[in-house]
């Protein structure tokens, strides 16, 4: 089974147990919606290979690494559209969640995945129970202040915004996670991956600031010119259009050199090499604003 498979399975699994009763139908449903279908999925990509290339010894626990990601991303999504952030019409090419559902719904759609990250790790940890408490702290740290998404989204709202900061917190974060998380699963030291979910999590965010700005809604899945209609930092704005694309090259440039040595390293080279690729925009044109 590929990498892709075993995430959509094991998302498919977390999902169809949130459906249980008693659970709210509204609820249920929107949590489902929020999940599938998926975008690119590369931070449960990313984390599985890692484990993979560090020997994947417990694929159960692998997996809800994998899912555990997904699920605090897709939380931060919903959040990140609701009207007092971004009110973002749009994500993946259909409406967010507070569109098609309703604002409440929405964000205990966000609160109730961030829960079950966590419950996802405790359950597939039977095997391992000591990589568990790392696994947590892991994840919380990426997730929270001032270490994580949430210190990210925080950046939103002062004044004077610390761009380097913020790509790091908001987006990169989550990134280092996945590396971090995937070493972990496998039995492995987690400090060495920090470089490459450091690299790949800040080339992500300038692909994406990228893409806002020479990107359709039809195209990006979601509403063009987000950043720049909200006042929201961007690499773009702050270094103009060539210059946010030699830094995108500069990032991902180095990602590759970053991976430690490992069992499976010349795969996840690869593997890595082709995320790069997938990242930058299609049109690149030599554009300044």
């Amino acid at each position: 089974m590929d990498i892709s498979q075993r995430i959509e399975n094991a998302l498919t699994n977390v999902l169809q147990k949130a459906k249980l009763k008693p659970a709210p139908p509204k609820l249920a449903a929107a949590l489902n919606y929020s999940i599938f279908p998926g975008g690119a999925r590369v931070r449960p990509q990313l984390s599985l290979s890692v484990s993979i290339a560090c020997g994947d010894d417990d694929p159960l626990l692998s997996d809800a690494v994998a899912v555990s990601i997904e699920l605090m991303h897709c939380a931060s999504l919903i959040h990140d559209d609701l009207p007092c952030f971004d009110n973002a019409e749009l994500r993946r090419g259909k409406p967010s969640v507070h569109r098609a559902f309703d604002e409440p719904i929405a964000v205990l759609s966000g609160d109730a995945l961030i829960i079950m990250a966590f419950e996802v790790l405790a359950n597939a940890s039977k095997n391992n129970p000591y990589r568990l408490n790392e696994l947590i702290t892991c994840l919380s740290r990426s997730s929270g202040m001032p270490f994580g998404i949430c210190s990210g989204q925080g950046w939103e709202s002062e004044p004077k915004i610390n761009l380097s900061a913020y790509h790091m917190l908001k987006t990169g974060s989550l990134f280092i996670a996945a590396t971090q998380m995937g070493a972990i699963a496998a039995g492995e030291e987690s400090e060495p991956w920090i470089e490459l979910g450091a690299r790949i999590g800040e080339a992500f965010q300038v692909a994406d600031d990228v893409r806002d700005y020479i990107e359709t809604s039809e195209v990006s899945g979601k509403p063009a010119g987000q950043d720049l209609n909200n006042n929201r930092p961007n690499a773009v704005k702050e270094l103009g259009f060539n210059g946010a694309v030699e830094k995108l090259e500069d990032i991902l440039g180095g990602a590759i050199s970053s991976i430690p040595s490992c069992e499976g390293e010349a795969q996840l080279c690869e593997i890595v090499r082709i995320q790069a690729d997938k990242l930058k925009p299609i049109k690149i044109k030599k554009v300044e604003i």
